[in-house]
């Protein structure tokens, strides 16, 4: 068989054009192939049959499509042609698909225009769609079906949940929060329509709002290291503007051609637009206001919580920017937190006054949660002006003792004793010695007393309060703890609670549950004001100038008058001389006093409706004090205590000081003779103490003789109210000359005396129990006490519930009264 011989194609065609001549070549090409078939025209033929049309269906008008629409057309043929990629490679299965979100969150990193491609979108609205799609159950599902049912634009998506899903996505979030919220908010539009296909006519705009970050950050410690990144702080509202329209999407009109071009996505105050794409001219170009697309916008202004302002700064501020329905979701005076991206924008009245270039800071809100309706200090002129003029009130003491607590019956030697730590002294500094004018109180006392509501009064009531529990709180939580940092590994300090009471007051309850160690760690920070940490390299000392409320129980469970004070609790001496104030509570069975206690409760119990407690706060809030129960609001003490702590500073002034310094004499002997709790130079200065503070009360500048008799009075009844029962009155006879102001008190004592020893002969079933006159007479004398002709018609002889008949002179006390 003869070879083939193989020629290149090259060559062959030389060969075809060599064997014709041009004239031959031109004539070919002239006429070309013949591409028509002989019937071709009978494609062409008229057919009436099929050019028959339904006249309502043919219109020549055209609805003009609106920019939401337009969106999510292009959002739809967009998932058609990714759906179409695949079909095109089916070779290729879901996890080589799926996106490599390790590699991805490398690239983002790497390059901020990554984001922008068309992988990283596709492939991350997949992944995003999955998540809402299936996560836990379909909970976003379940979320998303109640927030249609609700006419809801905005589905809150835990950070936690995100961070469970996928990690990497977490990371993503925080490298490029802005970029990775505009694809969840389509991801969101994506899952939407596929539940309820027409929702985006009711709400065209659907957003994801973020909860759950994990990092809280200071507004004081915001830096250029936050700027563009996902940050959570909290705060007060304290000015919030109206609502204006912001430009979302403009369009231009070009003066030249009056073209209208766009739209364009404005992110800069000043951006415009360089060329017209018509008649290719530089401008000058306007904003098309009837096409241009707006959004609403409002801007609120968050301050500090007054609690967490460190001691003798000022509060720091930072505007806020709220978009669609995060607009009026706070109120100023509200506390919030707010989750959103810290961005920078230029300013030019800022470049001016520089002369430099500077950027002033805003947050853009993506989440706005609401806290507890809880009071937030703002002081104002006309608070300022009703505090001076109800500190002028001859009987202002005796206003602020009644307002203490108005849920609790009684106790009023616990609310003195609170009244006086929440005003407290003045803090005296001389030179590198420092003398504490905070006041220190323990409570001890039965079960059931109060105790621990009162506690819980001072920390809804006070500025800076911090309650920990004598069970939980060991000696590292309640002064300061060395940590090792997990990432950075250094060592760092961290404060107790004692640290964070700084300038305000640390209540522990359970105090004598604590062990001995925990409680020797609280010495230094009781009287010196300060923790002392040597720990890990780190060499340290931290402010505690803060007073201390405790409340314990007797060791034996109820407290045993029989034993001394030392006796009953399980305390030291150095801890229990560094309290200024020991106030004893017994539970003493009293039928009067008990059917007192139950009317009140019941009567307060019943006045706790929602009806009466709205018409209750409106009336706090239109007066600041009533008159006809003598109180203030609860609101207008919490300022008047604050006032006064800032603004009042009172100095001691020709005071009795022979009378100090024999009634310390004398406490101290009796303290010794009595086994008593013992007396030492620290009650000097709580003397001084509570009489700064009974002056802060008034508002007054100097100290009275006054003020000392009633701190006096206080230190006597702290003193002698923890001693044995045996003792107790002969105690009061012996000090009797350093309470002439408290007579009255004395005449009443007896006077229940009196009425205790009636009632259990008359027995249970009595109404009033009445007695001679005489008899009364007769037992202040033999006490070596007079009853002077004021007493049967002063406040507090009606106050103890007692009526005196002139003509049969006789005194009546009401049982259940």
């Amino acid at each position: 068989m003869p070879k083939r011989r193989i020629t290149d194609s090259s060559e062959e065609n030389e060969n075809i054009f060599n064997n014709r001549n041009p004239e031959q070549l031109l004539s070919e090409d002239s006429q070309g192939e013949d591409l028509f078939e002989e019937d071709y025209e009978k494609d062409y033929r008229e057919m009436p049959e099929l050019d028959s049309y339904d006249v309502s269906d043919v219109t020549d008008e055209i609805e003009p499509l609106t920019m939401e629409q337009v969106q999510f057309v292009n959002e739809q043929l967009d998932e058609q042609k990714r759906r179409t990629d695949r079909l095109i490679n089916p070779n290729v299965d879901d996890q080589e698909f799926e996106l490599n979100t390790e590699q991805l969150l490398a690239d983002a990193m790497a390059s901020k225009d990554f984001m922008d491609k068309d992988f990283f979108i596709s492939n991350l609205t997949n992944l995003l769609i999955k998540f809402l799609s299936t996560f836990h159950e379909k909970k976003y599902v379940k979320e998303i079906k109640k927030m249609c049912s609700n006419n809801q634009e905005s589905l809150y998506v835990s950070f936690e949940d995100l961070n469970l899903f996928n990690s990497d996505l977490a990371r993503l979030l925080n490298v490029a929060t802005e970029r990775f919220l505009q694809i969840f908010d389509k991801s969101l539009v994506v899952v939407v329509v596929q539940h309820f296909p027409n929702y985006l006519i009711i709400k065209p705009k659907l957003h994801v709002r973020l909860t759950n970050i994990p990092v809280l950050e200071n507004i004081r410690n915001l830096r250029n290291e936050h700027i563009n990144t996902l940050i959570r702080v909290t705060g007060v509202v304290t000015r919030r503007t109206g609502v204006f329209p912001l430009l979302s999407l403009a369009k231009y009109t070009c003066h030249q051609c009056k073209a209208v071009f766009g739209p364009f996505t404005v992110e800069r105050n000043d951006f415009k637009p360089n060329i017209c794409l018509e008649c290719q001219s530089k401008g000058p170009f306007s904003v098309n206001s009837i096409e241009t697309i707006y959004k609403d916008f409002q801007k609120i202004t968050i301050q500090e919580i007054p609690g967490t302002v460190p001691p003798g700064r000022l509060p720091r501020h930072k505007e806020v920017l709220l978009f669609y329905d995060l607009i009026d979701s706070a109120r100023p005076g509200e506390e919030v937190e707010v989750i959103g991206i810290y961005k920078n924008s230029y300013s030019y009245s800022l470049n001016i006054k520089n002369g430099y270039p500077v950027f002033f800071t805003v947050i853009e809100a993506i989440t706005v949660i609401k806290k507890e309706d809880e009071f937030a200090f703002k002081m104002t002129d006309e608070d300022v002006k009703e505090i001076l003029k109800i500190s002028k009130h001859p009987n202002i003491k005796n206003i602020i003792l009644n307002s203490i607590a108005p849920a609790v019956y009684g106790h009023k030697d616990l609310k003195r004793a609170i009244s006086l730590a929440m005003f407290s002294g003045v803090q005296k500094i001389m030179g590198n010695h420092t003398v504490r004018g905070d006041i220190n109180v323990l409570m001890l006392g039965d079960p059931g007393t109060a105790k621990s509501q009162l506690l819980r009064y001072v920390e809804t009531v006070f500025h800076r309060a911090v309650l920990s529990s004598g069970q939980g709180a060991s000696s590292v939580g309640l002064t300061a703890s060395v940590k090792k940092d997990s990432v950075t590994g250094e060592w760092t300090l961290e404060g107790g609670a004692l640290v964070l009471a700084d300038r305000g007051i640390c209540l522990i309850d359970e105090f004598d549950k604590m062990n001995d160690g925990d409680r020797t760690s609280i010495h230094e920070a009781m009287e010196q004001q300060s923790i002392s940490i040597s720990k890990a390299g780190i060499v340290a000392s931290l402010n505690a100038r803060c007073g201390v409320i405790a409340a314990a129980n007797p060791t034996r469970g109820r407290y045993n008058s029989s034993l001394t004070f030392g006796q009953n609790v399980n305390l030291s001496d150095p801890i229990i001389s560094r309290f200024d104030i020991l106030c004893v509570v017994k539970d003493v069975i009293d039928q009067a006093e008990d059917e007192r206690m139950g009317r009140f409760i019941i009567k307060s119990h019943a006045g706790s409706s929602v009806e009466e407690k709205e018409k209750t706060d409106l009336e706090n809030k239109e007066e600041a004090y009533d008159s006809v129960t003598g109180t203030l609001s609860q609101e207008f003490l919490k300022k008047y205590i604050l006032y006064a702590r800032n603004n009042v500073k009172p100095i001691l002034k020709e005071i009795d000081l022979e009378k100090i310094t024999n009634l310390y004499s004398d406490l101290r002997k009796e303290s010794i003779s009595s086994g008593g709790i013992p007396i030492t130079a620290r009650h000097i200065e709580s003397i001084v103490r509570m009489s700064e503070s009974f002056c802060r009360m008034g508002l007054r500048s100097i100290v009275s003789q006054e003020d000392i008799d009633q701190a006096i009075s206080v230190v006597l009844d702290s003193f002698i109210g923890s001693q044995k029962y045996s003792v107790m009155k002969n105690l009061k006879r012996k000090f009797r000359k350093y309470l002439e102001n408290k007579e009255h008190e004395v005449l009443i004592f007896i006077l229940n005396e009196i009425y205790k020893d009636k009632l259990r002969g008359l027995g249970e079933r009595t109404s009033s129990v009445s007695f001679n006159s005489v008899d009364f007479e007769r037992k202040v004398k033999s006490n070596g006490l007079k009853i002077d002709s004021l007493f049967y018609d002063s406040e507090s002889f009606k106050d103890a519930g007692y009526s005196y008949v002139v003509n049969s002179k006789r005194i009546i006390r009401n049982v259940f009264e």
